[in-house]
């Protein structure tokens, strides 16, 4: 078996996978990201036949009969449908590989998964990868792959603080010699803000809005502090009272105060992570600062706020949307380094190269 993973691993290209709630990235040894669509797949309800997945997927959202649904197979970071995780998996798979994923040798896949999950959805994660293509499944802890992502020294004597905000989940963490020393996984992220959005709309505006709408305002106007200068964009949805089309302009006031509870929670938890670490990591954090990672990490002022509340220096990781693909990436390029970081035991029980 030793000598067969070793002459595999010779064609092989083995890949990186951040499975998240809204998006999925995918890391190829040696190539680097190469994929990075939607966490969606289109299902045709009157015959279960899948129609399309990804970038694809997305672009029927609202724009399809009502038999044609947009599913979304994970839910708050875990796997909510087993069977549409793995046809994602396996079309992801099929894409980088092409013609030859019929003939190649099959890929070891490294996952990245939230940091409290059950042994249940650990196992539901390693299955549909290993029924989607993969010879081998490894699972590393979300926050571990983004501070490897982040290039932070996580097997040193040396405490680091990660913050991963994604779509679903948001993951705070303190590292130190290869282990997490404390965690916290809340859903309030990404897609809670949204919602949060959509709610205003509704309560303040009589406007029914969907949640891509809701995103468009979150990037364009959205801050989780007050700033001096006023931005605004144009909100469309349907009037609620009338059913007609309308149109109304919201400023970044207006969503701040929307989201502020949701933001509250945020940094409500970091403070509690901060408050549980031990003096002498606190006192490595406190040097080296809090990093930002996920796309959340992109609101704006969120390192303000979290800088005011901790007193901690915050910084964002570079290209903060692809960090837990790319640690995913560093853990590939030299698996025997670090493979006690790995979160999954089938790792630890397979044969090394």
């Amino acid at each position: 078996m030793q000598i067969l993973n070793k002459l595999f691993g010779h064609f092989a290209k083995d890949i990186g996978v951040d499975l998240g709630t809204v998006n999925t990235l995918v890391y190829v040894q040696g190539r680097g990201i190469v994929i990075n669509e939607p966490s969606l797949v289109a299902i045709n309800k009157k015959t279960s036949q899948v129609l399309a997945i990804g970038r694809e997927a997305k672009k029927m959202v609202g724009r399809t009969p009502g038999h044609i649904v947009a599913v979304k197979p994970l839910v708050d970071g875990v796997i909510s449908d087993f069977e549409i995780t793995e046809q994602m998996l396996r079309y992801f798979f099929q894409k980088i590989q092409g013609e030859a994923f019929f003939i190649m040798p099959r890929p070891r896949v490294v996952i990245g998964i939230p940091s409290v999950v059950t042994e249940v959805e650990k196992r539901a994660v390693e299955e549909a990868a290993r029924n989607a293509g993969a010879r081998e499944v490894m699972l590393i802890n979300e926050p571990m792959a983004a501070a490897l992502g982040a290039r932070l020294p996580v097997q040193e004597a040396l405490g680091n603080m990660v913050v991963d905000i994604g779509g679903g989940t948001t993951e705070v963490a303190v590292i130190s010699l290869g282990g997490i020393v404390a965690v916290r996984s809340l859903r309030v992220a990404g897609e809670k803000l949204n919602d949060d959005i959509v709610q205003m709309a509704r309560e303040e505006y009589n406007l029914l809005i969907g949640a891509r709408t809701a995103e468009d305002v979150k990037i364009a106007v959205a801050s989780a502090v007050d700033h001096n200068e006023k931005i605004e964009t144009t909100m469309r949805g349907r009037d609620l009272v009338t059913a007609l089309p309308k149109e109304i302009t919201v400023s970044s006031k207006e969503v701040k105060k929307a989201i502020a509870k949701s933001v509250k929670t945020l940094v409500e938890v970091i403070r509690e992570i901060v408050e549980q670490t031990p003096p002498e990591l606190l006192g490595d954090i406190m040097k080296r600062g809090i990093v930002l990672s996920g796309g959340g990490s992109l609101l704006r002022g969120i390192d303000e706020i979290i800088n005011r509340e901790t007193s901690i220096a915050v910084k964002i990781a570079d290209d903060p949307l692809t960090a837990v693909a790319r640690g995913t990436g560093v853990v590939l390029e030299d698996i025997s380094k670090y493979k006690d970081l790995l979160a999954s035991r089938e790792y630890l029980t397979a044969p090394r190269e």
